[in-house]
């Protein structure tokens, strides 16, 4: 059973480097599995014109050829990073990027964006609209960092906390794993509860370590009964959760993790790991996020 819903593979561009990245990676995906390719690009003159003075500002008609120049280049660099069959579908949307790209994601199978793109502040790894686009889209958002840097033949590595979403997460990753013929590592973090320090009572930890792993066994059972041909290194370690992850993740093709895990408030589409992974990994990350829970 696909862990990826029917429709083209959406990746947004604004001709920044960490687009380019993003256009590559989703075009080799989406050949590989014959899905179509669909470049965004989303023109903000709208939005901008509303929000800057009208004499700072170029004309639309100034400004447009050079929108309809990014998402032509974009698709002929899909083409060339697809090294096949691939069909490809470009368009300029106008709009908020963030809005637009969220819309545009209610008929893909599969978001790929750049970590930032123009307009983001220096310092931040991820732009704005990545985070907004990661935290409310309905399919599946992988993340792109701007360098190649890592291992495209690692293993794919995966968040378990026994949650759904993380069900959702050990689903995409086990099916990725399969398809590129890598190993799974999936990883579960735990902390001794909050007060057994107060408790009089002396704490087994290792009787924890125990438990968490039995759990994450039975969290894999039904998943590796499905894949046989995936080989799963389980990793259950004491610790944030975050920092797992990415050190599970150095050497990393992919890491998966759901949008919000247990522990989070529910109001927050885009929990503290999750967020603190896609800021800090060397390698794609993709977010996985029920559809029926997309806004």
């Amino acid at each position: 059973m696909a862990q990826i819903p029917d429709g083209p593979v959406l990746v947004g561009v604004d001709g920044s480097p960490a687009g380019g990245a993003a256009i590559d990676w989703a075009a080799r995906f989406a050949a590989e599995r014959n899905r179509a390719l669909r470049v965004v690009y989303v023109f903000p003159f709208p939005s901008l014109a509303a929000s800057v003075a009208p004499e700072s500002l170029p004309t639309e008609a100034e400004l447009r050829p050079r929108s309809e120049q990014i998402v032509g280049e974009a698709a002929q660099r899909a083409r060339r990073a697809a090294g096949g069959e691939l069909a490809v579908t470009s368009t300029v949307i106008e709009g908020v990027p963030a809005e637009a790209l969220i819309d545009e994601a209610q008929q893909a199978g599969l978001v790929v964006l750049g970590s930032r793109g123009y307009g983001g502040f220096k310092g931040l790894l991820v732009g704005s609209v990545t985070v907004q686009v990661a935290a409310h889209a309905p399919a599946p958002v992988v993340v792109i960092p701007p360098r190649g840097e890592h291992d495209s033949d690692g293993p794919v590595v995966v968040g378990v906390d026994g949650s759904e979403l993380s069900s959702s997460a050990v689903a995409f990753a086990f099916e990725e794993a399969s398809f590129r013929g890598v190993e799974l590592s999936a990883c579960s973090a735990w902390q001794v509860p909050a007060g057994l320090d107060l408790v009089p009572m002396q704490v087994n930890v290792d009787q924890f370590g125990e438990d968490q792993d039995r759990a994450l066994a039975e969290s894999l059972a039904g998943f590796q009964a499905q894949y046989p041909d995936v080989r799963v290194r389980r990793q259950v370690s004491l610790g944030n959760a975050a920092q797992v992850l990415l050190e599970a993740g150095a050497n990393a093709s992919l890491i998966a993790v759901g949008s919000r895990g247990r522990g989070g408030f529910k109001g927050l589409l885009l929990g503290s790991v999750s967020q603190s992974v896609l800021h800090h990994a060397g390698c794609p990350v993709a977010i996985i996020k029920d559809r029926t829970a997309a806004d």
